[in-house]
Protein backbone atom coordinates (compact mmCIF):
# COMPACT_ATOMS: atom_id res chain seq x y z
CA UNK A 1 0.00 0.00 0.00
CA UNK A 2 1.34 3.24 -1.55
CA UNK A 3 1.95 6.16 1.84
CA UNK A 4 0.62 8.68 -0.49
CA UNK A 5 -2.57 7.40 -1.21
CA UNK A 6 -4.14 7.01 2.38
CA UNK A 7 -5.48 3.50 2.07
CA UNK A 8 -6.72 3.77 -2.20
CA UNK A 9 -4.97 1.44 -4.51
CA UNK A 10 -1.64 2.70 -5.85
CA UNK A 11 -1.73 3.33 -9.34
CA UNK A 12 -0.05 -0.35 -10.70
CA UNK A 13 -3.40 -1.48 -8.37
CA UNK A 14 -6.24 0.94 -10.36
CA UNK A 15 -5.13 0.16 -13.91
CA UNK A 16 -4.96 -3.97 -12.65
CA UNK A 17 -8.61 -3.55 -12.14
CA UNK A 18 -9.93 -0.16 -14.37
CA UNK A 19 -9.20 -0.44 -17.95
CA UNK A 20 -8.15 2.84 -19.72
CA UNK A 21 -10.08 4.33 -22.06
CA UNK A 22 -8.90 2.07 -25.33
CA UNK A 23 -10.56 -0.69 -23.29
CA UNK A 24 -7.50 -2.24 -22.60
CA UNK A 25 -5.23 -3.05 -19.38
CA UNK A 26 -1.69 -2.04 -18.47
CA UNK A 27 0.16 -4.06 -15.79
CA UNK A 28 3.08 -1.71 -14.92
CA UNK A 29 0.61 1.70 -13.94
CA UNK A 30 2.93 3.38 -16.62
CA UNK A 31 1.31 5.79 -19.30
CA UNK A 32 3.00 5.94 -22.68
CA UNK A 33 6.47 7.66 -22.08
CA UNK A 34 5.17 8.94 -18.57
CA UNK A 35 6.34 6.53 -16.28
CA UNK A 36 4.86 5.62 -12.99
CA UNK A 37 7.74 6.54 -10.51
CA UNK A 38 7.49 5.07 -7.11
CA UNK A 39 8.61 6.68 -3.78
CA UNK A 40 12.48 7.02 -3.52
CA UNK A 41 12.03 4.54 -0.42
CA UNK A 42 9.90 1.89 -2.54
CA UNK A 43 12.92 1.91 -5.48
CA UNK A 44 15.61 1.98 -3.64
CA UNK A 45 17.38 -0.33 -0.61
CA UNK A 46 19.08 0.12 1.84
CA UNK A 47 21.82 -2.71 1.96
CA UNK A 48 23.31 -1.39 -1.34
CA UNK A 49 25.02 1.67 -2.05
CA UNK A 50 25.73 3.27 -5.68
CA UNK A 51 29.19 4.16 -4.43
CA UNK A 52 32.42 2.41 -3.07
CA UNK A 53 33.64 3.85 0.33
CA UNK A 54 36.74 3.23 2.14
CA UNK A 55 36.09 1.30 5.81
CA UNK A 56 36.05 4.16 8.31
CA UNK A 57 38.46 4.57 10.52
CA UNK A 58 38.33 3.72 14.14
CA UNK A 59 37.90 7.04 16.30
CA UNK A 60 37.74 7.64 19.63
CA UNK A 61 33.83 7.97 20.34
CA UNK A 62 33.45 11.38 21.70
CA UNK A 63 29.32 11.05 21.74
CA UNK A 64 28.33 10.39 25.17
CA UNK A 65 26.43 6.60 24.43
CA UNK A 66 24.28 9.08 21.68
CA UNK A 67 26.11 7.31 18.65
CA UNK A 68 23.11 5.36 16.48
CA UNK A 69 22.58 1.81 17.67
CA UNK A 70 20.63 1.03 14.50
CA UNK A 71 20.96 1.72 10.43
CA UNK A 72 19.52 4.81 9.32
CA UNK A 73 17.66 3.10 6.96
CA UNK A 74 17.69 5.68 3.86
CA UNK A 75 17.18 4.24 0.40
CA UNK A 76 20.73 3.07 -1.72
CA UNK A 77 20.38 3.70 -5.56
CA UNK A 78 23.18 3.68 -8.49
CA UNK A 79 23.80 7.15 -9.53
CA UNK A 80 21.47 6.04 -13.36
CA UNK A 81 18.68 5.01 -10.70
CA UNK A 82 18.90 8.31 -8.58
CA UNK A 83 18.93 10.98 -11.95
CA UNK A 84 15.94 8.86 -13.39
CA UNK A 85 14.33 9.09 -10.50
CA UNK A 86 13.88 13.01 -9.86
CA UNK A 87 13.89 13.72 -13.73
CA UNK A 88 10.73 11.44 -14.06
CA UNK A 89 9.41 13.15 -11.08
CA UNK A 90 10.12 16.61 -12.45
CA UNK A 91 8.36 15.60 -15.53
CA UNK A 92 5.08 15.43 -13.61
CA UNK A 93 5.25 18.60 -12.43
CA UNK A 94 3.39 21.42 -13.62
CA UNK A 95 4.87 24.60 -14.42
CA UNK A 96 4.88 27.75 -16.57
CA UNK A 97 7.34 26.50 -19.02
CA UNK A 98 4.94 23.63 -19.90
CA UNK A 99 1.77 25.22 -20.36
CA UNK A 100 -0.57 27.86 -19.66
CA UNK A 101 -1.20 28.29 -15.74
CA UNK A 102 -5.26 30.19 -15.14
CA UNK A 103 -5.17 30.40 -11.43
CA UNK A 104 -7.11 33.40 -10.75
CA UNK A 105 -5.77 36.00 -8.56
CA UNK A 106 -2.46 34.58 -8.59
CA UNK A 107 -0.81 36.58 -12.06
CA UNK A 108 1.29 33.40 -12.78
CA UNK A 109 2.96 35.22 -15.52
CA UNK A 110 6.14 33.78 -17.68
CA UNK A 111 9.55 35.43 -15.64
CA UNK A 112 11.63 36.48 -18.67
CA UNK A 113 15.08 34.63 -18.46
CA UNK A 114 17.04 38.13 -18.90
CA UNK A 115 15.75 38.91 -15.09
CA UNK A 116 17.12 35.34 -14.06
CA UNK A 117 20.47 36.27 -15.99
CA UNK A 118 20.69 39.64 -14.18
CA UNK A 119 19.98 38.07 -10.58
CA UNK A 120 22.70 35.91 -10.13
CA UNK A 121 25.15 38.15 -11.24
CA UNK A 122 27.85 38.49 -8.85
CA UNK A 123 27.33 41.37 -7.36
CA UNK A 124 23.57 40.77 -6.37
CA UNK A 125 23.96 37.09 -5.86
CA UNK A 126 26.98 36.63 -3.45
CA UNK A 127 26.63 39.93 -1.18
CA UNK A 128 25.61 39.66 2.77
CA UNK A 129 23.31 41.84 4.76
CA UNK A 130 25.97 42.52 7.08
CA UNK A 131 28.79 43.74 4.49
CA UNK A 132 30.02 47.73 4.64
CA UNK A 133 27.66 50.03 3.05
CA UNK A 134 30.77 51.19 0.94
CA UNK A 135 30.92 47.73 -0.55
CA UNK A 136 27.21 47.50 -1.61
CA UNK A 137 26.69 50.40 -2.94
CA UNK A 138 25.08 48.92 -6.78
CA UNK A 139 22.64 46.59 -4.58
CA UNK A 140 21.26 49.93 -2.32
CA UNK A 141 21.41 51.82 -5.77
CA UNK A 142 18.63 49.09 -7.20
CA UNK A 143 16.27 48.93 -4.22
CA UNK A 144 16.57 53.02 -4.58
CA UNK A 145 15.83 53.26 -8.38
CA UNK A 146 13.50 50.07 -8.03
CA UNK A 147 11.56 51.89 -4.82
CA UNK A 148 11.34 55.24 -7.09
CA UNK A 149 9.62 53.07 -9.79
CA UNK A 150 7.32 51.91 -7.53
CA UNK A 151 6.45 55.51 -6.03
CA UNK A 152 6.41 56.90 -9.46
CA UNK A 153 3.69 54.20 -10.94
CA UNK A 154 1.45 54.52 -7.65
CA UNK A 155 1.46 58.40 -7.31
CA UNK A 156 2.72 57.57 -3.55
CA UNK A 157 5.82 59.63 -1.67
CA UNK A 158 6.89 57.04 -0.07
CA UNK A 159 7.80 52.87 -0.23
CA UNK A 160 8.77 50.44 2.43
CA UNK A 161 10.71 48.17 0.50
CA UNK A 162 11.06 45.34 3.45
CA UNK A 163 7.77 43.58 3.78
CA UNK A 164 8.67 40.06 2.37
CA UNK A 165 5.57 39.10 0.83
CA UNK A 166 1.90 40.32 0.15
CA UNK A 167 0.27 38.86 3.49
CA UNK A 168 3.42 40.55 5.39
CA UNK A 169 3.23 43.60 3.58
CA UNK A 170 -0.91 43.80 4.11
CA UNK A 171 0.66 43.72 8.05
CA UNK A 172 3.00 46.83 7.44
CA UNK A 173 0.21 48.51 5.98
CA UNK A 174 -1.92 48.17 9.09
CA UNK A 175 0.54 48.79 11.52
CA UNK A 176 1.43 51.88 10.09
CA UNK A 177 -2.10 52.56 10.38
CA UNK A 178 -2.77 51.64 13.89
CA UNK A 179 0.57 53.41 14.67
CA UNK A 180 -0.75 56.70 13.10
CA UNK A 181 -4.53 56.34 14.67
CA UNK A 182 -2.70 56.37 17.91
CA UNK A 183 -0.37 59.51 17.60
CA UNK A 184 -3.10 61.40 17.09
CA UNK A 185 -5.18 59.80 20.25
CA UNK A 186 -7.73 58.03 18.55
CA UNK A 187 -7.75 54.49 18.77
CA UNK A 188 -10.40 53.10 16.67
CA UNK A 189 -11.25 49.43 17.03
CA UNK A 190 -13.16 48.12 13.45
CA UNK A 191 -11.29 47.49 9.66
CA UNK A 192 -14.23 46.95 7.25
CA UNK A 193 -13.74 44.61 4.60
CA UNK A 194 -15.46 43.90 1.65
CA UNK A 195 -16.93 40.46 0.68
CA UNK A 196 -14.69 40.88 -2.64
CA UNK A 197 -11.16 41.48 -0.89
CA UNK A 198 -8.56 39.11 -1.12
CA UNK A 199 -9.29 36.64 1.94
CA UNK A 200 -5.86 37.47 3.77
CA UNK A 201 -7.31 41.21 3.98
CA UNK A 202 -9.30 40.25 7.13
CA UNK A 203 -6.60 37.62 8.49
CA UNK A 204 -4.37 40.52 8.87
CA UNK A 205 -6.69 43.11 10.26
CA UNK A 206 -7.47 40.52 12.93
CA UNK A 207 -4.02 39.68 13.66
CA UNK A 208 -2.94 43.18 14.18
CA UNK A 209 -5.93 43.39 16.72
CA UNK A 210 -8.32 44.59 15.32
CA UNK A 211 -12.37 43.79 14.64
CA UNK A 212 -13.40 43.06 11.03
CA UNK A 213 -16.71 43.99 9.01
CA UNK A 214 -17.63 43.19 6.62
CA UNK A 215 -19.13 45.19 3.75
CA UNK A 216 -21.84 43.42 0.97
CA UNK A 217 -21.23 43.49 -2.74
CA UNK A 218 -23.67 45.09 -5.05
CA UNK A 219 -25.32 43.29 -8.09
CA UNK A 220 -22.44 44.48 -10.21
CA UNK A 221 -19.91 42.50 -8.15
CA UNK A 222 -18.35 45.99 -6.88
CA UNK A 223 -18.45 47.67 -2.97
CA UNK A 224 -22.13 48.56 -2.31
CA UNK A 225 -20.97 52.17 -1.72
CA UNK A 226 -23.98 53.15 0.73
CA UNK A 227 -23.09 50.24 3.08
CA UNK A 228 -20.01 51.30 3.57
CA UNK A 229 -20.94 54.80 4.52
CA UNK A 230 -23.87 53.68 6.68
CA UNK A 231 -21.15 51.97 8.64
CA UNK A 232 -18.55 54.46 9.00
CA UNK A 233 -18.19 56.20 12.44
CA UNK A 234 -15.94 57.23 15.30
CA UNK A 235 -14.94 53.15 16.03
CA UNK A 236 -13.52 52.40 12.38
CA UNK A 237 -10.24 52.41 11.74
CA UNK A 238 -10.48 52.10 7.82
CA UNK A 239 -11.45 49.79 4.74
CA UNK A 240 -9.25 47.26 3.78
CA UNK A 241 -10.23 47.21 -0.39
CA UNK A 242 -8.77 44.87 -3.05
CA UNK A 243 -9.01 46.62 -6.55
CA UNK A 244 -9.25 45.55 -9.02
CA UNK A 245 -11.05 43.21 -6.88
CA UNK A 246 -11.37 39.30 -6.71
CA UNK A 247 -14.48 39.62 -9.09
CA UNK A 248 -11.79 40.44 -11.51
CA UNK A 249 -13.18 43.99 -11.46
CA UNK A 250 -12.50 47.58 -11.01
CA UNK A 251 -13.96 49.81 -8.21
CA UNK A 252 -15.35 52.84 -10.06
CA UNK A 253 -16.52 54.10 -6.57
CA UNK A 254 -12.84 53.81 -5.22
CA UNK A 255 -12.20 57.77 -4.80
CA UNK A 256 -15.58 58.16 -3.49
CA UNK A 257 -15.01 55.17 -0.98
CA UNK A 258 -11.80 56.87 0.29
CA UNK A 259 -13.51 60.59 -0.02
CA UNK A 260 -15.84 59.36 2.79
CA UNK A 261 -13.51 56.95 4.95
CA UNK A 262 -11.30 60.01 5.21
CA UNK A 263 -14.09 62.51 5.44
CA UNK A 264 -14.86 59.61 9.18
CA UNK A 265 -11.66 59.84 9.86
CA UNK A 266 -10.24 56.74 9.34
CA UNK A 267 -7.43 55.58 6.51
CA UNK A 268 -7.94 53.54 3.82
CA UNK A 269 -5.55 50.27 2.94
CA UNK A 270 -5.48 48.62 -1.44
CA UNK A 271 -4.58 45.56 -1.61
CA UNK A 272 -2.49 45.75 -4.35
CA UNK A 273 -2.13 42.16 -5.48
CA UNK A 274 -4.11 43.23 -8.62
CA UNK A 275 -2.07 46.22 -10.11
CA UNK A 276 -0.71 44.07 -13.23
CA UNK A 277 -4.42 44.78 -14.24
CA UNK A 278 -3.77 48.69 -13.87
CA UNK A 279 -0.29 49.37 -13.81
CA UNK A 280 0.79 52.49 -16.41
CA UNK A 281 -2.95 53.12 -16.14
CA UNK A 282 -4.02 54.19 -12.91
CA UNK A 283 -2.51 55.92 -9.65
CA UNK A 284 -3.71 54.53 -6.39
CA UNK A 285 -2.48 57.41 -5.08
CA UNK A 286 -4.32 59.43 -7.00
CA UNK A 287 -7.83 57.36 -5.98
CA UNK A 288 -6.87 58.71 -1.89
CA UNK A 289 -5.39 55.21 -1.30
CA UNK A 290 -3.06 55.44 2.24
CA UNK A 291 -1.14 52.39 1.68
CA UNK A 292 -0.73 49.27 -0.61
CA UNK A 293 1.16 46.71 -0.77
CA UNK A 294 2.70 45.21 -4.36
CA UNK A 295 3.08 41.88 -5.00
CA UNK A 296 6.63 41.81 -7.11
CA UNK A 297 6.18 38.17 -8.40
CA UNK A 298 2.32 39.35 -9.58
CA UNK A 299 3.11 42.47 -11.72
CA UNK A 300 6.76 42.78 -11.83
CA UNK A 301 7.87 39.18 -12.89
CA UNK A 302 9.84 38.05 -9.96
CA UNK A 303 9.56 34.22 -8.88
CA UNK A 304 6.36 33.07 -8.07
CA UNK A 305 6.26 30.69 -4.85
CA UNK A 306 9.10 28.27 -4.28
CA UNK A 307 11.74 31.16 -5.78
CA UNK A 308 11.86 33.01 -2.68
CA UNK A 309 12.57 35.07 -0.78
CA UNK A 310 9.51 36.82 -1.75
CA UNK A 311 8.77 40.70 -1.62
CA UNK A 312 5.64 43.17 -1.17
CA UNK A 313 6.82 46.48 -0.87
CA UNK A 314 4.28 48.70 0.50
CA UNK A 315 3.82 52.69 -0.94
CA UNK A 316 2.38 55.13 1.32
CA UNK A 317 0.47 58.28 1.33
CA UNK A 318 1.84 62.05 2.63
CA UNK A 319 -0.37 60.82 5.65
CA UNK A 320 0.98 56.98 6.55
CA UNK A 321 4.56 57.54 5.24
CA UNK A 322 6.22 58.81 8.75
CA UNK A 323 4.95 55.71 10.31
CA UNK A 324 6.60 53.24 7.74
CA UNK A 325 8.73 50.59 8.99
CA UNK A 326 12.61 51.07 8.94
CA UNK A 327 15.62 51.13 7.04
CA UNK A 328 14.83 52.86 3.95
CA UNK A 329 17.39 53.26 1.05
CA UNK A 330 18.47 57.12 0.75
CA UNK A 331 21.06 58.45 -1.09
CA UNK A 332 23.49 61.82 0.25
CA UNK A 333 24.72 64.76 -1.11
CA UNK A 334 28.14 63.18 -2.47
CA UNK A 335 25.75 60.46 -4.32
CA UNK A 336 26.60 57.68 -1.63
CA UNK A 337 23.93 55.58 -1.05
CA UNK A 338 22.90 54.37 2.69
CA UNK A 339 20.34 52.68 5.15
CA UNK A 340 18.32 54.98 7.16
CA UNK A 341 18.17 52.54 10.39
CA UNK A 342 16.93 54.66 13.08
CA UNK A 343 14.06 56.91 14.02
CA UNK A 344 15.29 60.73 12.24
CA UNK A 345 13.81 63.85 12.16
CA UNK A 346 14.41 64.12 8.49
CA UNK A 347 12.76 62.99 5.77
CA UNK A 348 9.30 61.70 7.41
CA UNK A 349 10.88 58.76 10.04
CA UNK A 350 10.38 60.37 12.86
CA UNK A 351 7.39 58.62 13.79
CA UNK A 352 8.42 54.91 12.60
CA UNK A 353 6.80 52.19 13.72
CA UNK A 354 9.98 50.07 13.94
CA UNK A 355 11.21 46.95 11.89
CA UNK A 356 8.93 44.32 9.82
CA UNK A 357 12.94 42.27 9.43
CA UNK A 358 16.24 42.72 10.47
CA UNK A 359 17.66 42.42 7.00
CA UNK A 360 16.72 43.09 3.18
CA UNK A 361 16.98 39.57 2.19
CA UNK A 362 15.17 39.45 -1.09
CA UNK A 363 18.00 40.90 -3.37
CA UNK A 364 17.43 38.72 -6.29
CA UNK A 365 13.66 39.55 -6.18
CA UNK A 366 14.84 43.24 -6.55
CA UNK A 367 17.50 42.74 -9.17
CA UNK A 368 14.67 40.79 -11.00
CA UNK A 369 12.06 42.89 -10.59
CA UNK A 370 14.18 46.50 -11.75
CA UNK A 371 15.11 44.68 -15.01
CA UNK A 372 11.58 43.81 -15.72
CA UNK A 373 11.01 47.67 -15.37
CA UNK A 374 13.86 49.01 -17.39
CA UNK A 375 13.59 46.43 -19.89
CA UNK A 376 9.78 47.97 -20.61
CA UNK A 377 10.13 51.04 -20.17
CA UNK A 378 6.74 53.30 -18.59
CA UNK A 379 5.30 52.82 -22.26
CA UNK A 380 5.79 49.15 -22.32
CA UNK A 381 4.13 48.84 -18.61
CA UNK A 382 1.17 50.43 -19.41
CA UNK A 383 0.89 47.67 -22.65
CA UNK A 384 1.44 44.89 -20.33
CA UNK A 385 -1.98 45.67 -18.36
CA UNK A 386 -3.89 46.60 -21.43
CA UNK A 387 -2.51 42.84 -22.83
CA UNK A 388 -3.56 41.38 -19.34
CA UNK A 389 -7.16 42.92 -19.45
CA UNK A 390 -7.45 42.03 -23.68
CA UNK A 391 -6.64 38.46 -22.86
CA UNK A 392 -9.17 38.02 -20.10
CA UNK A 393 -11.88 39.80 -21.84
CA UNK A 394 -11.54 37.49 -24.85
CA UNK A 395 -11.70 34.78 -22.54
CA UNK A 396 -14.88 35.88 -21.03
CA UNK A 397 -16.30 36.99 -24.03
CA UNK A 398 -15.66 33.32 -25.72
CA UNK A 399 -17.15 30.84 -22.97
CA UNK A 400 -20.10 33.62 -21.97
CA UNK A 401 -22.09 31.79 -24.24
CA UNK A 402 -21.26 27.83 -22.96
CA UNK A 403 -20.53 29.25 -19.03
CA UNK A 404 -22.66 31.42 -16.97
CA UNK A 405 -20.60 34.85 -15.88
CA UNK A 406 -22.13 36.38 -13.22
CA UNK A 407 -21.16 40.23 -14.09
CA UNK A 408 -20.34 39.95 -17.45
CA UNK A 409 -23.37 42.47 -18.02
CA UNK A 410 -21.87 44.35 -16.02
CA UNK A 411 -19.59 45.46 -18.62
CA UNK A 412 -15.59 44.14 -19.30
CA UNK A 413 -13.84 42.71 -16.63
CA UNK A 414 -9.94 43.91 -15.88
CA UNK A 415 -7.51 40.96 -15.20
CA UNK A 416 -9.72 37.99 -14.95
CA UNK A 417 -12.55 36.23 -16.17
CA UNK A 418 -15.27 35.08 -13.40
CA UNK A 419 -17.65 32.33 -14.17
CA UNK A 420 -20.07 30.10 -11.99
CA UNK A 421 -20.89 26.69 -12.45
CA UNK A 422 -24.53 27.79 -12.72
CA UNK A 423 -26.20 25.11 -15.34
CA UNK A 424 -23.83 22.21 -14.51
CA UNK A 425 -25.74 18.99 -14.47
CA UNK A 426 -26.99 18.01 -10.90
CA UNK A 427 -24.44 15.76 -10.75
CA UNK A 428 -21.72 17.45 -11.42
CA UNK A 429 -19.53 20.44 -9.48
CA UNK A 430 -17.15 23.18 -10.36
CA UNK A 431 -14.42 20.34 -8.70
CA UNK A 432 -15.20 17.95 -11.66
CA UNK A 433 -14.52 20.14 -14.63
CA UNK A 434 -11.52 21.28 -13.12
CA UNK A 435 -10.31 17.45 -13.00
CA UNK A 436 -11.55 17.18 -16.32
CA UNK A 437 -9.06 20.02 -17.56
CA UNK A 438 -6.38 17.91 -15.88
CA UNK A 439 -6.65 15.47 -18.48
CA UNK A 440 -6.52 18.13 -21.26
CA UNK A 441 -3.28 18.68 -20.05
CA UNK A 442 -4.01 22.31 -17.98
CA UNK A 443 -3.65 23.43 -14.49
CA UNK A 444 -7.29 24.07 -13.51
CA UNK A 445 -8.45 27.50 -12.81
CA UNK A 446 -8.75 29.16 -9.29
CA UNK A 447 -12.40 27.17 -7.78
CA UNK A 448 -14.45 28.32 -5.70
CA UNK A 449 -13.32 32.00 -5.24
CA UNK A 450 -14.26 34.34 -4.94
CA UNK A 451 -17.06 33.07 -2.34
CA UNK A 452 -19.73 35.67 -3.30
CA UNK A 453 -20.23 33.44 -6.53
CA UNK A 454 -21.51 29.88 -6.09
CA UNK A 455 -18.74 27.42 -7.92
CA UNK A 456 -16.85 30.07 -8.92
CA UNK A 457 -14.40 29.23 -11.47
CA UNK A 458 -11.21 32.03 -11.81
CA UNK A 459 -9.21 32.58 -15.15
CA UNK A 460 -6.63 34.59 -15.27
CA UNK A 461 -4.58 34.46 -18.63
CA UNK A 462 -2.35 37.31 -18.00
CA UNK A 463 -0.49 39.38 -21.31
CA UNK A 464 2.46 36.76 -21.37
CA UNK A 465 -0.07 34.47 -23.15
CA UNK A 466 -0.61 34.85 -27.14
CA UNK A 467 -3.93 34.20 -28.47
CA UNK A 468 -2.50 30.91 -30.33
CA UNK A 469 -2.12 29.34 -26.33
CA UNK A 470 -5.32 31.20 -25.19
CA UNK A 471 -7.48 29.53 -27.96
CA UNK A 472 -6.20 26.21 -27.08
CA UNK A 473 -7.02 26.14 -23.57
CA UNK A 474 -10.98 28.09 -24.33
CA UNK A 475 -11.19 24.79 -26.64
CA UNK A 476 -9.90 22.33 -23.69
CA UNK A 477 -12.30 24.16 -21.25
CA UNK A 478 -15.44 24.58 -23.50
CA UNK A 479 -14.63 20.77 -23.93
CA UNK A 480 -15.26 20.09 -20.62
CA UNK A 481 -17.78 22.97 -19.87
CA UNK A 482 -19.87 21.17 -22.45
CA UNK A 483 -19.38 17.54 -20.55
CA UNK A 484 -20.32 19.11 -17.34
CA UNK A 485 -23.42 20.29 -18.51
CA UNK A 486 -24.49 17.20 -20.26
CA UNK A 487 -24.03 15.14 -17.15
CA UNK A 488 -20.89 13.16 -18.43
CA UNK A 489 -20.36 10.93 -15.76
CA UNK A 490 -16.51 10.30 -16.44
CA UNK A 491 -15.74 13.63 -14.83
CA UNK A 492 -16.96 12.41 -11.63
CA UNK A 493 -13.90 10.02 -11.42
CA UNK A 494 -11.40 12.10 -13.76
CA UNK A 495 -8.36 12.90 -13.52
CA UNK A 496 -8.10 9.38 -15.75
CA UNK A 497 -4.74 10.52 -17.42
CA UNK A 498 -2.74 11.83 -14.49
CA UNK A 499 0.11 10.41 -12.78
CA UNK A 500 -2.40 9.70 -10.15
CA UNK A 501 -6.40 9.22 -9.76
CA UNK A 502 -8.46 11.65 -7.84
CA UNK A 503 -7.10 11.54 -3.92
CA UNK A 504 -9.44 12.34 -1.05
CA UNK A 505 -7.24 16.01 -0.71
CA UNK A 506 -9.32 16.87 2.42
CA UNK A 507 -7.90 14.24 4.44
CA UNK A 508 -4.57 14.76 2.61
CA UNK A 509 -4.75 18.06 4.35
CA UNK A 510 -5.94 17.42 7.64
CA UNK A 511 -3.83 14.47 8.39
CA UNK A 512 -0.53 14.26 6.12
CA UNK A 513 1.51 11.70 6.39
CA UNK A 514 5.33 13.17 6.16
CA UNK A 515 7.22 10.18 7.27
CA UNK A 516 8.39 7.12 5.18
CA UNK A 517 7.17 3.84 6.77
CA UNK A 518 7.21 -0.03 5.66
CA UNK A 519 4.07 -1.10 4.62
CA UNK A 520 3.60 -3.21 7.13
CA UNK A 521 4.58 -0.75 9.64
CA UNK A 522 1.86 1.98 7.62
CA UNK A 523 -0.50 -1.06 7.98
CA UNK A 524 -0.32 -0.95 12.14
CA UNK A 525 -0.51 2.92 12.39
CA UNK A 526 -3.76 2.96 10.36
CA UNK A 527 -5.56 0.69 12.30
Amino acid sequence: MNMLTKGRPTKQEENLIMPDQTGTQTDTGNRALMVDEPLIFERGSADRSGIDLPEAPAVENRLGGLDRSTDIGLPGLSEAETVRHYTRLSRQNYAIDVGLFPLGSCTMKHNPRLNEKMARLKGFADIHPLQPMESVQGALQTIYELADWLKKLTGMPAVAMSPKAGAHGELCGILAIRSALEARGDAREVILVPESAHGTNPATAAFAGYKVEDIPANDAGRVDLEALKARLGPDVAGVMITNPNTCGLFEPDMKAISDAVHEAGGLVYCDGANFNAIVGRVRPGDLGVDAMHINLHKTFSTPHGGGGPGSGPVVFSEALAPYAPLPFVEINEEGHYFLVEEETAEDHHESSFGRMVAFHGQMGMFTRALTYMLSHGADGLKQVSEDAVLNANYILRQLEDILDAPFAHSGPCMHEALFSDKGFSNELSTLDLAKGMIDEGYHPMTMYFPLVVHGAMLVEPTETESKAAIDEFIGAFRSVAKRAKAGDEALKTAPHHAPRRRLDETLAARKPILVWKEPEEFAEAAE
